[in-house]
């Protein structure tokens, strides 16, 4: 396991290189709207033994150890983050990579999959959104009013620092805005044309099931898996389940 920052024209990115021996493309992890490299905890270790490949997990800018990121997300936040990808594979010559993005991290690797298709050899989804829904946006208010609670933002700052402020309002900010209420991954999803698994909890507090149907339904390269008694995080509820799927899907994927 190796620590290390990448750097990019609008600040520094903190990684972890699990590495792995033989020419499969590497896996590369994008977290959740509250998400880190340490908060994936021992998952891309268990991923990387799975699947026989690589696993880099980088912390997005603002969060985590990478550098500070100050103001309001733009709208166009999702297809930004695709913009980092060439930074990351150019630490260890990555031509071809598989992106696993959880929560808001699905969205951005199915729009990192539509901009770069060439590097791209498929993609993982888990509790991804595809359009925003009211239950995504109840959850989101249910979980800010959470941390206003004694004791609880302690819990952010501790893998976010000084930016967890930014973090929580980061994430509640971008997607309450009038802006972004008519946001899709539709445009992203017309032009995918590796294999993607959209993996879902059927209990996801942060969206219906309607989001991996949709993601899913690419025609000829799709799949979706609904996870009995799951919620949000699939891969801290049911592991197995997760690698498992994910060990299935990747097996004739160079």
């Amino acid at each position: 396991m190796e620590d290390f920052f990448v750097s990019t024209p609008q600040g520094r990115l903190f990684a972890r290189h699990w590495p792995a021996e033989g020419p499969l493309a590497p896996i590369i992890l994008i977290h959740d709207s509250l998400g880190s490299v340490d908060l994936w905890r021992g998952f891309p270790a268990l991923l990387s033994e799975a699947t026989g490949r690589a696993v880099l997990a980088y912390d997005r800018l603002g969060f985590g150890r990478s550098d500070p990121r100050r103001g309001r997300l733009p709208t166009s936040f999702i297809d930004d983050e695709a913009l980092n990808l060439p930074y990351l594979c150019a630490k260890f010559a990555w031509d071809r990579v598989v992106l696993f993005g959880h929560s808001v991290g699905g969205g951005m690797a199915l729009s990192a999959a539509a901009q770069f298709p060439s590097v791209t050899a498929a993609v993982v989804t888990e509790a991804a959104q595809a359009f925003v829904e009211d239950c995504i946006l109840d959850g989101i208010r249910a979980a800010k009013a959470e941390f206003e609670k004694p004791g609880q933002f302690d819990r952010l700052r501790r893998y976010h620092g000084d930016n967890a402020q930014w973090v929580l309002d980061a994430w509640t900010e971008a997607w309450h805005s009038d802006a972004f209420a008519g946001w899709t991954l539709d445009e992203a999803l017309r032009r995918v044309t590796c294999p993607v698994l959209a993996i879902h909890g059927e209990h996801d507090e942060y969206g219906s099931v309607a989001h991996p149907r949709r993601i899913g339904a690419l025609p000829a390269h799709g799949q979706t898996l609904i996870l009995k008694n799951c919620g949000h995080i699939p891969h801290r509820e049911k592991p197995d389940e997760v690698l498992s799927a994910v060990g299935d899907f990747l097996r004739d994927i160079a």
